[in-house]
């Protein structure tokens, strides 16, 4: 079923908005996806098609760094506060939209953890507590 989300990077310089199908929404463990986000994984929506995103705004501030031994992997961010931002991947018809980037919510749930056996071993423990702010001092 068609959607169209709408995301923003954390300064709000570079707005964006993908129409298209939903295809994917996985939490992926991979060292790549965690040295870009910095932390235990990267959440990605995959949309499709390549084609399906907008750039509002910003498009001009949005950098890119591709991973020399990389087939396709490759980081889209704000060049001003350093947001991800979402990357085509021609090769695969899609838009891999970091999920934190989202103004929207996304339109399916999440559906899977991959390269689990790539996760670091302090990431995504169930055993942690859970606050919905700051914990008590």
């Amino acid at each position: 079923m068609p959607a169209t989300l709408k995301g923003s990077c954390l300064c709000g310089s570079v707005q964006y908005e993908v129409t298209g199908e939903p295809q994917r929404f996985y939490h992926c463990h991979c060292q790549r996806c965690r040295k870009a986000t910095g932390t235990g994984h990267g959440s990605i929506v995959m949309m499709t098609p390549v084609t399906g995103i907008t750039w509002i705004k910003g498009e001009d501030l949005l950098g890119r760094y591709k991973v020399p031994e990389a087939e396709r992997f490759y980081t889209c961010f704000c060049t001003q506060c350093g947001g991800p931002m979402p990357r085509t991947v021609p090769e695969l018809d899609a838009v891999f939209i970091p999920a934190g980037s989202l103004d929207t919510e996304s339109p399916i749930p999440a559906q899977a953890r991959i390269f689990w056996d790539s996760r670091a071993e302090w990431s995504c423990s169930d055993a942690l507590p859970h606050f919905a702010e700051y914990p008590p001092a």
